[in-house]
């Protein structure tokens, strides 16, 4: 059998292959009004397409557990019940295609406050739709961002009181897998790197102490996730800086201690928490640092950056590289890929009875 189309069975949820979709965000929610961050047509279009197609699991994109958790005012939102009932329309589509619907549950931190990508991403002043970051310390992402406010001890516990009540929202809303967003620059990030940390108190310093607000965030909604469902956390395994940094080293480090404090696997990517740096960007060029976590932890990880080919895919899983692999721009590109390397690896992926003559 074809590792790519082998189950996956984390807790007590049974993902039917390994394709999975990783957040991607679509800024395409309603800015304001009492729709604002929930998800629309656009939402349920772009989700079930990709569903219909194969995918076996399908994180819905970064989701602010608070409006100021949003990267933009365009993002999905899940702190009240109107948004809760919208999604709960593309979790039930999801899960009648035979596809298990997850959801990642984000801060923003510092690189909040901006405009859709195609209008540029620039920072939004509050008079524009937007607001003033937060962050573990008062330093800019760039010179283009706003120095953010820096949170204190009591807004830090606030914070983690958010993810645990997106985390009870996204269970009624009928997610089955729960994601902490760790990654790409946005607050829980900012907190562990050294680059973005520099607080003097118990939650910076040493490593333990800036790793502390992500361990208080993922403790407090694996309190309120069932224990029969997996509960995944992103992080970038490395700041892609020389010195200074977050580093593939701690990455391993820290593996061993999301899984004590009950995550089930870790989504690795790399950088975004500094500005300017270089990235050595080609075909399946992150997978190394979920490869060392696998290695080295007995933490199942998923790998993402550039996988687009099925070969590619496959050899990933059976070199032992990774337990999935996310598919990010291909995903995009094709909805149907899962569906497409299924026929060319011989293996099994639900087909929509509508889509039966395409097969």
């Amino acid at each position: 059998m074809s590792a790519l189309f082998e189950p996956c069975t984390l807790r007590d949820v049974t993902i039917p292959n390994r394709v999975w979709m990783p957040p991607m965000c679509q800024y395409s929610a309603a800015p304001e009004g009492p729709e604002t961050g929930a998800p629309n047509d656009w939402h349920f279009a772009h989700y079930a397409a990709r569903a219909a197609g194969g995918t076996g699991l399908i994180i819905v994109e970064a989701t602010g557990v608070s409006p100021e958790g949003r990267i933009s005012p365009y993002d999905l939102g899940i702190w009240n019940d109107t948004q809760v009932e919208a999604f709960r329309r593309i979790t039930r589509f999801l899960v009648s295609q035979g596809t298990v619907p997850g959801i990642q549950l984000a801060h923003a931190g510092r690189k909040a406050s901006t405009d859709q990508p195609w209008k540029g991403g620039a920072p939004l002043a509050p008079d524009a739709r937007g607001w003033q970051p937060l962050g573990p310390s008062a330093l800019a992402y760039d010179t283009k961002h706003p120095v953010p406010t820096e949170l204190t001890a009591d807004h830090i516990t606030e914070v983690v009181g958010q993810f645990a009540d997106a985390a009870r929202r996204a269970l009624a809303a009928g997610f089955e897998v729960a994601e902490i967003h760790g990654a790409h620059g946005y607050l829980i990030g900012n907190f562990l790197s050294p680059h973005s940390n520099h607080r003097t108190d118990e939650y910076g310093g040493s490593f333990e102490n800036r790793t502390r607000f992500a361990l208080e965030v993922v403790d407090a909604v694996r309190e309120v996730w069932p224990d029969d469902k997996p509960l995944f956390f992103r992080i970038s395994a490395t700041d892609w800086l020389e010195e200074g940094g977050w580093t593939p080293d701690d990455t391993v480090r820290f593996a061993h201690d999301l899984q004590a404090h009950g995550i089930d696997l870790l989504d690795v990517s790399t950088g975004g928490n500094a500005s300017g740096v270089r990235i050595p960007v080609g075909p399946g060029y992150q997978v190394p640092f979920a490869a060392r976590v696998k290695a080295e932890t007995t933490l199942p990880v998923a790998a993402v950056g550039l996988i687009t080919e099925t070969g590619q895919a496959e050899k990933i899983l059976s070199n032992g590289e990774a337990d999935a692999v996310l598919l990010g721009r291909e995903l995009l590109r094709n909805p149907s890929w899962a569906r497409h390397a299924a026929r060319e690896l011989g293996g099994e992926v639900h087909v929509p009875e509508q889509y039966h003559r395409s097969v």
